[in-house]
């Protein structure tokens, strides 16, 4: 594996946040990762950098043929293309205050061998030696990668003009897999929220995917996942198709942006450790069942297994907590997201949404429905589209205009899916409640949860097409959207690459609330929380796999906190009085939802026909 210059990498945030995000920071060597859901945002996005290049642009219509994937394509080339022009400038600059290549090395953390090799150079006075080790340095740099994700249940079937179901592999996720694999980005494709087998199958098709007779993969699968077992599963799948998995991404389930997985209570702490105490045990597992597969397939096998990485993210927020996971947990790398979306020098934000970012206090900052896929979804309470969304209720016209359908689903009033966020739908689907003949308070709450729904597909773009004049005619309006976590609050201005970088690495420190509480803390918070509520929603009789449910999820959590109770004297990142108050918290934390799980063993005997929605899926 290649020298690892960052030990940081930015995740992933909807759909607009880091769509051009390696334009703005792959040639300093950091890896950052776009969305492939919107194409009709990447082409725009696509035209956009072709002026500002100065390249020729013939534009990709949506009814042209295999348009999703072509768009796809087309832009990462472009991105490709200039992230080599960017990089190459960068090597060819001086050595001298305020250069590129000397923001390259003052980016780079202090431990990194060729910022200690930069910083000898800098003590040597102009001589054959130090042209000599400046030589060495522009040799060894890299740019960063170019990294995609896939949100595989996001994966519509599509169709013709005429209306006629097209084959599975023109549905959204597989053309998108088919988009990135024939560009010419050598990177990682991060499969993200679940299981798709269809989808990881087709990936075999795919040369870029199969590691050559050096065991060199120019398309590298990583995928996100929240425990061991999810990785096993998933690893051992890809397994059997002769592909290699070179690194899991291990997110907490809640304490992350966009849309959050409770997944039975894990938390972020215990699972890192079973990685940590079983990678050998993964990877050896993983490549019995590769290299069985490379034979029955009369491919070449290997002699040792590929590299494979593990990585985290999802509330990390100081220096401390970044140091800690590396060490303890043996990381290969950390994911640092909403803290960047206060960087305009690495993504995307419009001045608006950005302004209200930085003004953001814990309380403005909340789990929401809001999503048409019936999940959490982190979210900001002042965001454009949240006032838009609360105007046309006002106005008696709930729903929005659907004019990109990546999230179509709902087939209750027709034939072809519509989205639950849609106007179409939300108007059928008040006026049945209220010729329902439910009682007022009923009828209001049902109401409620139906108009709660934003139309994400455009929103969560908005912020790209305001930021760079994208508009067109027949886009509608542009209110976006932003999906931050709850760390946000604690970071509270914007900030420059440089100013972020350095408080990664412990050069600085922008947390300007002392109250901050630890990222495991933070997450447990959110889970207790989380059950609190499903307990509520179960009342009055939980059915008996509701029951079971719970249980289980309480099981989990009070396991998490024994384990955290024996994590706080090993943490040796900050001050005593940091895990004093680590150990306070978590005592908090233990008494309130022994309090919160009192109310579950008081209840009625269980119902077996009662049925619980419980994450936005009903539990029958």
């Amino acid at each position: 594996m290649s020298e690892l210059l960052h030990s940081f990498h930015i995740p992933v945030m909807g759909t607009a946040f880091t769509i051009e995000s390696p334009f703005k920071v792959a040639r300093y060597g950091i890896s950052s990762v776009i969305s492939l859901v919107d194409d009709t945002l990447i082409e725009k996005m696509r035209r956009f950098y072709c002026r500002v290049m100065g390249r020729e642009c013939t534009p990709i219509r949506k009814q042209d043929h295999d348009s999703r994937a072509d768009r796809i394509t087309a832009y990462l080339n472009l991105m490709d293309e200039a992230v080599k022009e960017q990089f190459e400038k960068l090597k060819a600059s001086a050595f001298e205050m305020g250069s590129e290549i000397t923001k390259y090395f003052e980016l780079l953390p202090e431990t990194s061998p060729l910022k200690q090799l930069y910083k000898a150079m800098q003590s040597l006075k102009d001589s054959v030696e130090k042209r000599r080790i400046q030589d060495e340095l522009r040799e060894r740099i890299k740019p960063g990668a170019i990294d995609v994700n896939i949100m595989t249940k996001v994966d519509r079937h599509t169709f013709d003009g005429n209306g006629e179901p097209l084959p599975s592999e023109f549905s959204d996720a597989l053309a998108a897999l088919r988009g990135y694999a024939r560009s010419r980005v050598e990177s990682s494709i991060v499969f993200s929220a679940g299981f798709n087998g269809r989808l990881y199958g087709y990936a075999e098709q795919f040369d870029d995917f199969h590691a050559d007779e050096n065991g060199n993969i120019k398309k590298k699968i990583v995928i996100k996942v929240n425990d061991y077992r999810s990785a096993l599963t998933q690893g051992k799948f890809f397994a059997k198709k002769g592909l290699w998995v070179s690194e899991f991404r291990l997110e907490s389930g809640l304490n992350c942006g966009g849309h959050a997985f409770a997944h039975g209570g894990a938390l972020m702490g215990p699972s890192l450790e079973e990685f940590r105490n079983r990678k050998d045990e993964l990877i050896a597992t993983l490549f019995e069942i590769y290299n069985r597969a490379l034979r029955q397939k009369k491919k070449r096998t290997f002699d040792r297994p590929h590299a494979l990485r593990i990585t985290a993210q999802g509330g990390i927020g100081t220096a401390g907590e970044q140091s800690f996971l590396l060490r303890h947990y043996r990381l290969d790398a950390t994911g640092w997201g909403t803290p960047f979306l206060l960087v305009p020098e690495a993504t995307t934000v419009d001045p608006t949404t950005l302004k209200r970012l930085c003004e953001a206090g814990r309380e403005d900052l909340f789990l929401s429905d809001v999503s048409p896929l019936g999940v959490p979804f982190n979210n900001l309470r002042t965001s454009l589209s949240e006032e838009a969304k609360r105007a046309r209720i006002r106005t008696g016209k709930p729903g929005s205009p659907c004019t990109k359908g990546y999230l179509k689903s709902n087939t209750e009033f027709s034939e072809t899916p519509i989205c639950v966020a849609s106007r179409a739908y939300q108007e059928r689907k008040i006026e049945q409640i209220l010729a329902g003949g439910s009682d007022p308070e009923s009828a209001r709450a049902a109401i409620e949860a139906v108009t709660s729904k934003s139309c994400l597909c455009t929103d969560l773009g908005g912020t790209a097409i305001l930021t760079h004049g994208l508009a067109e005619s027949g886009d509608g309006p542009c209110v976006p959207a932003i999906c931050p976590g709850p760390g946000l609050a604690y970071f509270t201005r914007a900030v420059s690459l440089r100013e972020m970088v350095d408080h990664i690495y412990g050069r600085a420190d922008i947390v300007e609330n002392r109250t901050r509480p630890n990222l495991f803390i933070s997450e447990l918070e959110m889970y207790i929380d989380y059950f609190d509520n499903e307990l509520r929603r179960s009342l009055p009789h939980p059915n008996e796999q509701t029951a079971k449910y719970l249980r289980e999820f309480e099981t989990n959590l009070l396991e998490g906190i024994a384990y955290y109770q024996e994590l706080i004297p090993r943490w040796s990142d900050g001050p005593p009085e940091y895990r004093a108050r680590m150990k306070r918290e978590l005592g908090l934390c233990r008494e309130r939802l022994l309090e919160v799980a009192s109310h579950f063993h008081d209840m009625p005997p269980l119902d077996p026909d009662a049925g619980l929605a419980i994450g936005g899926e009903t539990a029958l």
